[in-house]
C-alpha cells in the first residue's frame, strides 16, 4: 500500500481520497483554506469560508456520469448525498412535452443526475473522507513547493508547506485545480516544460441562488433549463433542500449587461423577463438567497505530463482541473474530475507504486481517452459561441445546425433524445452523435425541415429590450 500525498481538499481531492482509502492506502490531505467543516449543509452554504475554491456558489451539474460512478463505487456516498437533501433528476420521467410519455428502455437506469449545490456535495465529501481511519485532512496547509531528488527525470518526494515543514509520501497528486501552480513547480525542480493547451471560453457568468418559500413547489420540469438568445445564455439548475440557481452568461467586455446585471434588483429584473427563468424567480414562489456571484477570465487548459512516453517528473500525478479544465458553461468538472480520481485509483491498483513511469504512462492514457474529448469539445463549442456573439453566422454555422436540427430532434425523436442526454452527461463520447450514422441521419432529417417549421415563438426580449429593461429597474 502506498503513502499519498493529496495537495488541494476539494471535489477532486476528496474523491481522490476517498477512492484511495477504499483500496487501503494512507493519505493525507493538503488544504489551504483554514475553515472547519460546518454542522450542516445549509451551514456550509451559509457559512463556509471556501477562497480556495470561488466557484462553489455559483450553479454546478452533477451529472450522471458522476452519479453512476457514486452508486457503483461508493453507494455510501451517495446514500449520504441523497440524506442530505440531494435529489435524483431522472430524465425519461421528464421528456420534452412533444415525445409524451417515453416507454422504459434498458439503459433507463443510468440516465440519471443530480440535483445538489457544489457547497452541498462538497460537504457531504469532507465529512465522509474525515471519517475514514485511512485518511488525515490538514486545514490550512498551504504548499510552496516540491521536495525532489534530482536524476534525468527528477523524484518527487512530497511537498513543502510555507511554514517550511515537509510532508512526505510515495506519491503525491495534484488537485489544486485551474490555477495549480505544478508547472512553476516542475520547472524548479528541473523538469521539462509542462506542455499547456488553452483557450479562451468567451463567457463571463453570474449566478444567484433561491429558496422555494414554505410549502411552494418548484415549477414542472426538472433537470437544467435554459436557452441562448445570441447575446446571453441563461439556465436554471436545481438544487438540494429547496433550493436552485440562475445563471446568465455573457460576453467578455459587455459592460452595458454586466454592470446592470451585477446588481440584485438587475439580475432579478432579467430574470423575470426570461421564459425559462420567470416562473422560477416569482416572489411568490422563492426567496434570493445570496448575492450575485461572478465568474470572469475562464479558459479551457489541458496540460500534459508524459511527454514522448516519459512523464516530466516520477510520483506526482494531476488530476481533475489541474490536468484538463474546461468551460463551466457544460457543467463537466465535477464528474470529469471524479473520473480521474477512480481511474487512478484503479491505475494505482493495477501498477502499483513501485513503477513509477507505468504509472504515469496509465493515467495519461486515461487522461487522453476519458477527458480530452470533452476539452476538445469545449473549445470547439465555445469557438461557435464567440462567433455568434460577434454576429458571425457562418463560423456559427454549427451551432445552428445543434439549435435547428439536433434540438429539435432531440424534442421529436425518443432515439435521439436519449443519445442527446447520454452524451450531455458524459456516459458516451461527444462525437456519439455525428459518428453513429442512424442517429445522424435522423438529426439530417429533421435539420432539412427546418423550413417548412413553424417559427418558435419566442417571448424573450432581445439585447436592446433588455438593456432598456435593466436601466429601468436599476
Amino acid at each position: 500500500m502506498a503513502d499519498v500525498v493529496v495537495v488541494g481538499g476539494s471535489v477532486c481531492g476528496l474523491l481522490t481520497a476517498y477512492a484511495l482509502a477504499q483500496d487501503g492506502h494512507s493519505v493525507t490531505v493538503l488544504e489551504r483554506d483554514d475553515a472547519p467543516l460546518p454542522a450542516t449543509a445549509d451551514h456550509a452554504f451559509d457559512e463556509w469560508n471556501r477562497r480556495g475554491a470561488p466557484q462553489v456558489r455559483h450553479s454546478h451539474a452533477l451529472l450522471a456520469r458522476l452519479r453512476n460512478l457514486l452508486r457503483d463505487r461508493a453507494p455510501a456516498l451517495l446514500g449520504d448525498l441523497l440524506d442530505a437533501g440531494a435529489t435524483e433528476l431522472r430524465f425519461v420521467d421528464t421528456p420534452p412535452p412533444e415525445l409524451g410519455r417515453l416507454e422504459p428502455e434498458d439503459g433507463d437506469e443510468d440516465l440519471v443526475a443530480l440535483a445538489c449545490r457544489r457547497l452541498t456535495f462538497e460537504w457531504v465529501l469532507r465529512r465522509a473522507v474525515e471519517a475514514e481511519p485511512l485518511v488525515t485532512v490538514r486545514t490550512g496547509a498551504v504548499v510552496s513547493g516540491l521536495v525532489t531528488s534530482t536524476g534525468a527525470i527528477p523524484t518527487v518526494h512530497g511537498v513543502v508547506l510555507t511554514s517550511g515543514e515537509k510532508v512526505l509520501g510515495d506519491l503525491t497528486v495534484d488537485a489544486a485545480g485551474r490555477r495549480s501552480p505544478l508547472a512553476s513547480w516542475l520547472a524548479d525542480a528541473g523538469a521539462g516544460a509542462v506542455p499547456t493547451d488553452e483557450a479562451d471560453c468567451g463567457l463571463v457568468y453570474l449566478s444567484r441562488f433561491y429558496r422555494l418559500r414554505n410549502g411552494e413547489r418548484a415549477p414542472d420540469g426538472t433537470g437544467v433549463i435554459g436557452a441562448d438568445l445570441g447575446y446571453v445564455k441563461y439556465a436554471v439548475f436545481p438544487g438540494d433542500n429547496d433550493c436552485f440557481s440562475v445563471t446568465i452568461g455573457l460576453r467578455p467586455g459587455d459592460d452595458e449587461l454586466r454592470q446592470p446585471l451585477l446588481t440584485a434588483e438587475g439580475f432579478d429584473a432579467a430574470a423575470r423577463a426570461l421564459p425559462s427563468t420567470a416562473p422560477w424567480v416569482d416572489p411568490g414562489l422563492a426567496a434570493p438567497i445570496t448575492t450575485v456571484q461572478v465568474m470572469a477570465g475562464l479558459r479551457n487548459t489541458r496540460r500534459r505530463f508524459v511527454v514522448d512516453g516519459r512523464p516530466l517528473a516520477r510520483n506526482i500525478y494531476a488530476l481533475g482541473d489541474a490536468a484538463v479544465h474546461t468551460n463551466p458553461l457544460y457543467g463537466r468538472g465535477c464528474s470529469l474530475a471524479a473520473v480521474h480520481a477512480f481511474a487512478f485509483a484503479d491505475a494505482l491498483c493495477d501498477v502499483g507504486k513501485d513503477d513509477p513511469d507505468a504509472l504515469a504512462l496509465n493515467l495519461d492514457s486515461v487522461t487522453r481517452r476519458e477527458l480530452d474529448p470533452w476539452y476538445d469539445a469545449a473549445v470547439m463549442q465555445d469557438r461557435g459561441a464567440v462567433a455568434a456573439f460577434g454576429g458571425d453566422s457562418e463560423a456559427a454555422s454549427p451551432g445552428n445546425f445543434v439549435r435547428d436540427g439536433l434540438m429539435a430532434a432531440a424534442r421529436r425523436d425518443p432515439q435521439v433524445f436519449r443519445a442527446f442526454v447520454r452524451v450531455l452527461n458524459l456516459l458516451t463520447p461527444p462525437n456519439t452523435l455525428i459518428q453513429d450514422v442512424e442517429l445522424a441521419a435522423r438529426v439530417l432529417t429533421v435539420w432539412n425541415e427546418r423550413e417548412a417549421r413553424p417559427p418558435i415563438v419566442d417571448d424573450a426580449p432581445d439585447r436592446d429590450a433588455m438593456i432598456a429593461l435593466l436601466t429601468t429597474a436599476v
